[in-house]
């Protein structure tokens, strides 16, 4: 098991990212909320891994500290939840606006999250409670994410990668459409973005 990669990062398009270490490109499925809070591409990068091995391919996913992969590792076990819709759940709202979401039973925020109807919803919030109760109790969520604004990217990247999150073509380009034209990197649109249809 690969737990943790230390190295340089040689390419962010979200979101998929390339990290050399010692010479090897690894290349790792991140949350927007992750790849915020990276530095810039050359720049010098922690990410806590969980390898995902199946039949026919091996996917390394990386979080910027230990509580969002946790939640991560909490997410693929519950029925009907794949890595890509966890990872577009980390994407849609903070940690901690999920854990808030499960514990007030609130389906509608949930259900704003691409991917995730009514009755995905409701199971999310009856299978999260204990576990996420749980978790707390063994301070898994003790390590705080901070967002910050990252490198430039074009739009057209941003746009690309809410397709990958699981938004369809029209609902992504509609979504890009609103974001003010001073939110010149692909991240800082991506978030804008998201924060423009869960207002919705």
């Amino acid at each position: 098991m690969i737990g943790r990669v230390v190295g340089t990062l040689v390419e962010k398009t979200p979101p998929e990212l390339l990290v050399d270490v010692g010479g090897i490109g690894y290349e790792v499925s991140a949350s927007m909320t992750t790849i915020y809070d990276l530095p810039q591409v050359g720049g010098q990068v922690t990410l806590y891994t969980h390898l995902l091995v199946k039949e026919d391919s091996h996917t390394l996913y990386g979080f910027i500290d230990k509580s969002e992969r946790a939640l991560f590792r909490i997410l693929i076990k519950v029925n009907g939840i794949g890595p890509k819709m966890a990872l577009a759940i980390l994407s849609s709202m903070s940690s901690q606006e999920l854990i808030n979401n499960v514990q007030e039973s609130d389906v509608s925020a949930l259900t704003r999250i691409p991917g995730v109807g009514k009755k995905t919803a409701e199971r999310l919030i009856i299978e999260l409670r204990d576990k996420l109760g749980q978790a707390a109790k063994n301070d898994l969520f003790s390590t705080p994410t901070v967002l910050r604004q990252v490198q430039a990217d074009p739009r057209q990247e941003a746009e690309a990668a809410l397709i990958s999150l699981g938004y369809k073509p029209q609902e992504a380009a509609k979504a890009i459409a609103g974001v003010p034209v001073d939110a010149a990197s692909s991240e800082d649109v991506i978030k804008a973005a998201l924060k423009g249809m869960l207002r919705q």
